[in-house]
């Protein structure tokens, strides 16, 4: 962004009391959240369509953001849900023969605030030492309405986040050549992991995070996919019942995100919420297995604790080589495994896509099973 047009002030108030004042850029207004850091270096895009980040206000670590435009075909979902943008620069003049405009459009489009100009590094730190907080961003006058904020901001708690995200109703999309159905569990999916589906050959049913075992039953799917999503894991108290229930189906079962951590709580493991997250396409990842390092992409601030599964059910098989969190685990008493990354990787690296051809795979083995 030219410093010559800097645009009208914005500020972001963070619930330690803390003020950053910026520049605005996006659409005017108020909007309360949980402050976070993504830390990858492209993929904008895919970050501000991914659902994932459902009521958060989403710091870009990566100092220029927006150098090669915006375009639908790489957009996650359908809209953006996040609360709010905080870059250090944004770029109005971007170049890219795939561009079909600029991010402060983007923004406006989806009616999200945005804030420019601010010292990234400092606030990154400040999350990274204190953990995630909640926070304002604004294009008030925040000294004006400290108080008032501060207030809100206390009392703000991401609720109903999947139910906010997923569709109303089934969707289907055929791959050609289909040679098998798999259902899709929208808990807030992005779009790459639908594609990575079809692109198998798979014939893939997005339907309603609350859709019941009885309803899956009745569809015969040769797989199920178990999506991302937003919000914590243990909120979902009514899908994961219903996953109970659908694990007695012995349908081959792949778990991303989300997905993972509700089928861990399905079967009696505990999830914790992380001090800040794993956000960006740089974690490093070991598959127990392989006895290899992955690097991944990831949005999480929730992870299940390693601990807390039961020998008996499941056994972790990922986990992260910076903090040793649980990054899968596959199951031993129905066809199941579960990743904590994503991937789908989109935007991001593509190391782990072999997840993809290894459920795949457990579907073949149970069709020559029966």
């Amino acid at each position: 962004m030219s410093l010559f047009n800097l645009g009208e002030k914005a500020y972001v108030m963070l619930e330690n009391g803390r003020i950053f004042e910026g520049y605005s850029f996006g659409a005017k207004g108020t909007s309360f959240g949980e402050i976070v850091f993504a830390t990858g270096m492209t993929a904008y895009e895919e970050t501000l369509t991914d659902p994932s980040y459902f009521g958060q206000i989403v710091t870009q670590t990566f100092p220029l953001i927006g150098n090669y435009g915006v375009n639908d075909e790489d957009y996650e979902s359908k809209t953006s849900v996040v609360s709010g943008y905080i870059v250090r620069e944004w770029c109005n003049t971007p170049s890219n023969f795939r561009s079909e405009g600029d991010i402060d459009a983007f923004l406006k489009k989806h009616n999200i605030i945005g804030i420019h100009t601010i010292d990234t590094r400092c606030l990154t730190r400040i999350i990274r030492e204190s953990g995630v907080m909640n926070g304002v961003i604004t294009t008030e006058n925040v000294y004006e309405k400290k108080d008032e904020f501060m207030e809100k901001i206390k009392s703000y708690k991401i609720v109903n986040a999947v139910k906010s995200v997923t569709v109303s109703e089934k969707e289907y999309y055929p791959a050609e050549n289909g040679k098998y159905n798999v259902v899709l569990f929208d808990f807030g999916y992005k779009y790459n992991i639908r594609r990575e589906l079809v692109n198998r050959g798979c014939n893939v049913t997005v339907v309603p995070s609350n859709t019941t075992a009885e309803e899956i039953k009745a569809m015969a799917p040769d797989g199920i996919m178990l999506s991302n999503g937003p919000g914590d894991p243990a909120e979902n108290v009514e899908v994961i019942n219903n996953l109970k229930d659908i694990a007695k189906l012995n349908i081959p079962t792949f778990g991303i995100c989300l997905g993972h951590q509700l089928m861990a709580l399905a079967n009696g493991a505990k999830t914790e919420k992380l001090k800040y997250g794993h956000r960006g396409a740089n974690q490093p990842v070991i598959d127990i297995a392989l006895d290899k390092t992955f690097v991944t992409s990831q949005n999480h601030g929730y992870a299940v604790i390693s601990d807390s599964i039961d020998s008996e059910i499941g056994e972790v098989s990922h986990i992260n080589a910076n903090d040793r969190t649980c990054e899968g685990v596959r199951y031993k008493k129905f066809p199941c495994f579960t990743v904590q990354f994503h991937p789908e990787a989109c935007g991001g690296p593509h190391d782990t896509a072999y997840l993809f051809d290894e459920f795949i795979g457990l579907i073949n083995k149970c069709k020559e099973d029966k």
